[in-house]
């Protein structure tokens, strides 16, 4: 019974840590984010020179420096569905690259690359559990779960979504790699009572220590959330064409990753030409589209209070554009994840169609989005737990139809998989 209270306490302590964690990252980033991007090219502007090139310069200059580092510490972060596949095989996953693992996902979103962050968090969160476990083996084999609960934590604290923190450790992988599955191959293992203890009490502890730094000292990280949705007629009437088109822009991001996938495999073994190319292409789309760099976190913040202002040719196209410079990061070297970058493309999506179509823009958001996430992910359950809580409860059943929508779009096997440069 003491062993098992000494476990719980444990759990939660890593889960706070996984969430303190998850905090300070996304604190360096945004406050590297601002000296880069606001201090800096202010001061520039403010001695006379220009900084209309800045994005594209400044990209270019962190494709040679996330070259030089991989080059010089290897290809880290490894994706989610490695960290994830490791530790629900095995229920360890190696820490004796975890530092290059942090400043490798970190790195990238300094420099405006259209990424999230939860691969670098995940698989050093995964590493520091197994540490741990390998530490106090007196535990026993309880401490075998230790680093999937770390990963629940830790997802749920980027995220800011417990639902989809607890279910990824459950149903394993979660991205395109999963496209050719048949979606009725896809389920939910139920775990065991005291697995499922384990990790509410992981993401409960980071969940806390998350909003606990944030209400401290603000700079917390996790997606936006949405209120006051409307459902009338006009709404159920769009809801189609909206699917329809979350959809579409969700199935590009098939092609435009095979593209690019060829083309890094054209340019051989180049560690640091690749993430170069990626900084120039990112940079010349951020030269006339801004907000098609940047993971999106912010980006949506800032479009829920001005997304009248830009015009609906912006939005739509920045929407696209962001599919694009998302797997050509993600495939010339720029590590990282596709979630945050996804949503945002599908909420700016979202706010174009809005103004096109005059329906609300709550509505808009949430079916776009969750088809757009749905053909992409091709696991629709997985999908609406993700925007859960980014949208209002009355919009479950729309976000769960909009992403079934979305992940019954067919996609071939050969556009399937993902180099990472």
């Amino acid at each position: 019974m003491l062993k098992r209270i000494a476990y719980g306490l444990l759990t939660i302590a890593f889960g706070a840590f996984a969430g303190a964690f998850a905090w300070l990252f996304f604190f360096l980033m945004n406050t590297g984010i601002a000296l880069i991007w606001d201090a800096l090219p202010s001061a520039l502007s403010d001695a006379g020179v220009p900084t209309l090139l800045y994005p594209l310069v400044l990209c270019m200059v962190g494709g040679v420096v996330i070259g030089l580092f991989a080059k010089g510490f290897g290809a880290y972060p490894e994706d989610l569905n490695t960290v994830m596949g490791q530790v629900k095989k095995t229920g360890r996953y190696e820490y004796e690259h975890m530092g290059a693992s942090f400043f490798g996902a970190l790195l990238p979103l300094l420099f405006g690359g259209s990424i999230g962050p939860e691969a670098g968090l995940t698989g050093v969160i995964a590493g520091l559990c197994t540490w741990v476990g390998d530490r106090l083996r007196f535990m026993g084999t309880q401490m075998r779960e230790l680093a999937e609960a770390g990963t629940a934590a830790v997802l749920s604290a980027i995220f800011a979504t417990p639902l989809f923190g607890l279910a990824v450790p459950v149903v394993g992988a979660v991205d395109e790699s999963e496209s050719a599955r048949p979606i009725s191959q896809i389920s939910l293992e139920v775990p065991k009572a005291l697995k499922a203890a384990v990790y509410l009490l992981a993401v409960a502890g980071a969940l806390g220590a998350m909003a606990g730094l944030s209400a401290l000292f603000g700079a917390g990280g996790g997606l936006p959330r949405f209120s006051d949705i409307a459902i009338g007629a006009p709404e159920i009437l769009w809801f189609a064409p909206l699917a329809v088109a979350g959809a579409a822009a969700g199935w590009l991001y098939h092609p435009f990753g095979a593209l690019v996938r060829r083309a890094s495999s054209a340019l051989g073994a180049h560690v640091i030409l690749k993430p170069v190319i990626a900084g120039a292409v990112l940079g010349g789309c951020g030269v006339v589209l801004p907000y098609a760099m940047f993971a999106g976190e912010q980006q949506t913040e800032i479009l829920m209070e001005g997304w009248t202002q830009i015009g609906s040719v912006a939005l739509i196209a920045t929407g696209l554009v962001k599919v694009l410079t998302t797997q050509v990061c993600l495939n010339l070297g720029w590590r990282g994840g596709h979630f945050f970058p996804l949503i945002f493309a599908g909420i700016s999506l979202g706010y174009g169609l809005a103004l096109l179509t005059g329906v609300d823009p709550v509505f808009t958001l949430c079916v776009v989005t969750s088809a757009l996430m749905g053909a992409v992910m091709r696991q629709p359950v997985m999908t609406a737990l993700l925007l859960f809580l980014v949208f209002p409860v009355k919009g479950a059943l729309v976000l769960l139809v909009a992403a079934s929508a979305g992940s019954v779009i067919p996609v071939p096997r050969s556009w399937c998989g993902r180099t990472d440069g």
